[in-house]
């Protein structure tokens, strides 16, 4: 099951993410979820200063299509597309490094100094020669270095700043 959800999203993010960036919008994260009937595909759009509800109903016209013209996934499905919300989840680099001094939850595979869940301000995220990433957290006031393949989900706290 899990190889399938990984596949069917890997497929999706790539038949999507053109049709996306073409209408001016990022595609952030793909989720599939396997109901007992149906999938859920959920597709999370972004753009500045923000995603509208036409920019979902557009990006839903224009992805259902593709999705059935490519058949992915081959059962039937149930498309959503929403905005990434305040806590909006961090996948790629650039999205490390465009929310460098904000708040965030970051949950490891394994733990790292005796943590699984971290939840603090995100103060750099380096990518060394060789290619490795490190995420670097400060707890209040304690740092934190945590390597990337480690994590396995990742966002912003979801807090409106103060101000």
């Amino acid at each position: 099951m899990g190889f399938l959800k990984t596949n069917y999203e890997n497929r999706i993010w790539e038949i999507a993410e053109p049709a996306i960036q073409s209408e001016g919008m990022e595609l952030v994260c793909v989720e599939c979820i396997q109901m007992k009937s149906r999938w859920i595909v959920r597709l999370y759009i972004d753009r500045d200063p923000g995603v509208t509800i036409d920019d979902c109903a557009l990006i839903s016209d224009r992805i259902g299509d593709l999705l059935d013209v490519n058949d992915v996934p081959p059962e039937a499905y149930t498309l959503e597309i929403s905005s990434p919300g305040l806590d909006r989840p961090l996948v790629k680099d650039k999205d490390f490094i465009r929310f460098l001094g904000r708040r965030v939850i970051i949950q490891t595979e394994y733990k790292i100094d005796g943590i699984r869940n971290f939840k603090g301000l995100l103060k750099d995220y380096r990518i060394g020669e060789d290619g490795g990433k490190t995420i670097i957290l400060d707890l209040s006031g304690k740092i934190f270095t945590v390597p990337r393949e480690a994590v396995l989900k990742a966002n912003l706290e979801g807090l409106l700043e103060d101000g």
